[in-house]
């Protein structure tokens, strides 16, 4: 785990992620650089904008505020923005993306509450047995309706 602004932990992962370049290229934006620090004393890349139907959105891995550390195996450490702009649009067809995931920490165990309340009802709980219950109605009315 790491600090990173304002004090906010964050578990840290890092993953390979190879794409195919898409008639709309790979289907991310990115910030940073150097010259345009996203995030305070850190001149590392991420990505600002997954576009949607892009190669990135097909491939479902690469997530808005990842932080990209190396393009087919060049590092992206104390670049410039456009040189790293220019290193993706040089890259070819298939490329290789060494990226780190942030992940807000799990404090305790994981449970998934509707609204985020305490006590709520998971919303799955609700509809998966109702819509089951339509199902079953819809079914012996359309029986009951055949044998009439």
């Amino acid at each position: 785990m790491r600090s990173m602004n304002g004090g906010v932990d964050y578990l840290l992962s890092e993953e390979v992620i190879n794409l195919t370049r898409g008639p709309s290229g790979l289907g991310f934006n990115i910030v940073g650089g150097i010259d345009q620090q996203y995030i305070s004393d850190d001149t590392g890349i991420y990505v600002s904008r997954i576009k949607e139907n892009g190669a990135a959105a097909l491939d479902g891995r690469l997530q808005e505020g990842d932080k990209i550390l190396m393009v087919n195996g060049k590092e992206l450490k104390n670049m410039l923005h456009q040189h790293v702009v220019e290193l993706f649009r040089s890259a070819g067809e298939k490329v290789s993306l060494r990226v780190q995931h942030r992940l807000p920490p799990q404090n305790g165990p994981s449970s998934h509450r509707g609204d985020g309340e305490p006590g709520a009802i998971p919303l799955a709980m609700i509809l998966v047995p109702g819509l089951a219950i339509a199902a079953t109605l819809v079914w012996a009315f359309l029986r009951y309706r055949q044998r009439v």
